[in-house]
């Protein structure tokens, strides 16, 4: 996996061969309005297990269940209109320079077993006390068995002037958290000669949490290759800064230690509790906590993670808690009202970080407990909240955090030749950028992937 890697400049009007180490929202947003509206002479279908989302969860979760060898052709069916499944991990590299946005899409009719029917329309309403949901196009799926994991929405109107800036090919404002977009990170990071390059995170759940710093520390590490980013010195031509809505750097303590370490060393101005709420021209304006005046910053280059949610046809159903998740028993993935509904990925109200590998720690259990009670059984299997976020620090090394419930540490290579993986390192760095694509598309989306655990069936 070892080699030069092609990085992307100048928007890729031309390609430059940099001998950089060759060392994971999910899906564009865009493409999965899972509500949509289409009508025309309604049918109604009945499936033994009904997937709503064609995902990372929706699409492990389902190859899980018909790998079980426990259901014939058409049992199962998943529910998605997108014409595109997307690597949403890679988009950071991606903004980094390191891929093409282009490699890491397929279409999700490729990706859906045969024996799996795929319906490619949006949910119109759930109808769990009938076992029932309609689509988009009226026509109505019965159900034993459901599975509610259509992810998460962007909201890019959450930041007043963001849709407008990020549609502006000549404005420096850009976002990773997109493919329409996600492209012109990189090109808007190599544009920056001189001046201020703030980096934002919002107050609340977003996918990924460790993805808004990672893109920093490319960008900063780009700069500073070029001569232009110069740590705490006066004379940097370059200036960078933090503004997270939260008050620390992560939300594990371990991990948010060393970062804060780095961004100290860095030089990195660290804006805590700054939740940007818009972008005029080359302003930026933050909110601040317990009814603080807000803050405007200007800025030569922004990049913006926008806030995101439960989709609507999600939180206004009987199916979400108070917050508009569906609302699963945080060890079991089952519904506490509804026992033949569960749920797993962003759109689950599992209170851990949403990533994709906390979804092959996910699934398998929910596919588990499943089975069981399909067979009179109660569920056995537990998810104790591991997720994890491969924090790139700089090109050609990354932070490896893995954590369960509660933010503790659950480290794989942990004691393994005396390996702490708060420590950078270049083989985690060839697991971000080289190994997680491809097991991905060749394993994960086909239910064979276990993360910590391997292969699995």
């Amino acid at each position: 996996m070892a080699g030069p890697s092609t990085l992307r400049i100048g928007g890729g009007a031309r390609l430059v061969r940099r001998q950089v180490a060759s060392c994971i929202p999910r899906r564009s947003q865009q493409h999965r309005h899972l509500a949509t509206v289409s009508p025309v002479n309604p049918v109604s279908r009945s499936h033994r297990v009904v997937v709503v989302g064609g995902g990372s969860a929706g699409l492990a979760i389902s190859h899980q269940l018909l790998r079980s060898g426990k259901f014939t052709q058409n049992d199962i069916a998943v529910v998605d209109p997108a014409e595109w499944h997307h690597y949403q991990p890679g988009w950071t590299l991606v903004g980094g320079g390191l891929k093409f946005k282009e490699d890491l899409r397929r279409r999700l009719d490729s990706l859906v077993d045969p024996n799996i029917r795929l319906y490619s329309h949006g949910v119109g309403a759930f109808a769990p006390e009938d076992n029932a949901l309609t689509l988009s196009n009226g026509d109505r799926l019965s159900y034993d068995q459901l599975v509610v994991a259509p992810g998460v929405a962007i909201n890019y109107g959450s930041v007043k002037g963001l849709p407008e800036a990020l549609a502006d090919p000549e404005s420096l404002v850009s976002s990773i958290y997109g493919y329409d977009h996600c492209d012109k990170v990189f090109r808007t990071v190599d544009k920056l000669q001189r001046g201020r390059a703030i980096f934002t995170q919002p107050a609340g759940v977003i996918k990924c949490a460790g993805a808004p710093q990672k893109i920093m520390w490319l960008a900063l590490d780009h700069w500073r290759r070029a001569g232009l980013y110069k740590p705490a010195s006066s004379d940097s031509a370059i200036q960078i800064s933090f503004a997270t809505g939260l008050p620390v750097m992560f939300g594990v303590p371990k991990y948010s230690a060393k970062l804060d370490e780095l961004r100290r060393e860095r030089g990195v101005e660290g804006l805590f509790q700054h939740d940007l709420v818009s972008v005029n021209g080359n302003e930026a304006t933050f909110a601040r906590p317990d009814g603080q005046e807000q803050v405007t910053k200007r800025f030569d280059l922004l990049h913006v993670v926008p806030k995101m949610g439960p989709h609507a046809f999600v939180k206004n159903s009987a199916l979400a808690n108070e917050a508009g998740y569906v609302d699963v028993d945080d060890g079991t993935t089952q519904h506490k009202k509804y026992p033949n509904v569960w749920s797993a990925g962003d759109a689950s109200s599992l209170p851990t970080s949403k990533t994709a590998a906390a979804i092959t720690a996910e699934a398998p259990v929910l596919v588990r407990n499943m089975l069981q009670t399909m067979e009179g059984k109660a569920p056995d299997a537990v998810y104790d909240g591991y997720t994890s976020c491969p924090l790139l620090t700089e090109y050609g090394k990354v932070l490896l955090a893995e954590f369960k419930y509660g933010g503790v540490p659950k480290e794989t290579f942990d004691g393994w030749l005396g390996i702490d993986q708060v420590e950078p390192r270049r083989a985690f760095y060839h697991l971000k950028k080289d190994f997680f694509p491809w097991v991905y598309y060749n394993s994960m989306v086909k239910g064979t992937w276990g993360g910590p655990k391997g292969w699995v069936n």
